[in-house]
């Protein structure tokens, strides 16, 4: 009976054993799991919004896999020629969305529409590439609306010589981008020129809309400015102020 007793507590204690050693097998695993480190692209320096990427801003730098995302850019290469959308902390990993290579470009559902000048009754002379703008109908024979709910972006504004209106000495867009509200209305303030051409970046449905609304002459655009471009700036601004 002790022998048979014993044999019991002979197994018990050898699983145990064996428990305890996979228990400790798994401990050390996810210590090293956790320990596990990814190669993420980082700034040498601090960089201003508005500059455009080059290899020499950039490097690569080892953080723990837990605490990588999936926004991080792991390949230099990816930001190369990019414009940065933010202010870039020295060493920070590179998030995708605070790079962008054509900021002023449609997107995947949208196309860059000249807006005939005869469809235009008024354009705010502030309004500048890379602005968020309102539309309204504005008719003899009809009342006065909102054209679309959300404001849309202007790709460019120029003169009837052709050249982009702006501030040579202080670019509006680099304002824009670096949120600097105080030189985003000097660049507007001491540009010249007067707007003849605008050209918004809409969906083919926003474009057929105004496209036959304003076509048979008897409604026509009211384009001003929208308070959501200083959303941009205010959101860039802190984006800069954060460690």
């Amino acid at each position: 009976m002790n022998r048979k007793r014993n044999l019991y507590i002979s197994l018990a204690a050898a699983l145990l054993s064996a428990l305890l050693v996979y228990g400790v097998y798994v401990l050390q695993l996810r210590h090293v799991r956790f320990q596990e480190t990814v190669e993420v692209v980082v700034p040498k320096r601090f960089i201003p919004a508005g500059e455009q990427l080059t290899s020499d801003m950039l490097e690569v730098k080892q953080i723990s896999r837990a605490a990588y995302i999936p926004e991080m850019l792991l390949d230099p290469k990816e930001a190369i020629g990019m414009e940065t959308v933010v202010p870039l902390g020295s060493e920070e990993p590179l998030l995708d969305w605070k790079v962008d290579r054509y900021r002023l470009l449609p997107d995947r559902q949208q196309s860059t529409f000249q807006v005939p000048r005869d469809y235009v009754l008024s354009v705010s002379n502030g309004i500048r590439a890379g602005d968020k703008v309102i539309l309204y109908i504005s008719g003899k024979s009809a009342a006065s609306e909102r054209l679309f709910v959300k404001p849309v972006t202007v790709a460019s504004v120029k003169t009837s010589a052709n050249i982009e209106i702006d501030d040579k000495e202080n670019p509006n867009l680099l304002s824009l981008a670096s949120g600097d509200k105080e030189r985003m209305y000097a660049s507007r303030r001491d540009a010249n020129g007067m707007i003849d051409y605008i050209n918004l970046n809409l969906t083919e449905e926003q474009w057929l809309r105004l496209d036959t609304l304003c076509k048979d002459g008897q409604r026509r655009l009211v384009i001003a400015f929208s308070p959501e471009s200083l959303d941009i700036i205010e959101a860039a601004a802190e984006a800069g102020a954060a460690p």
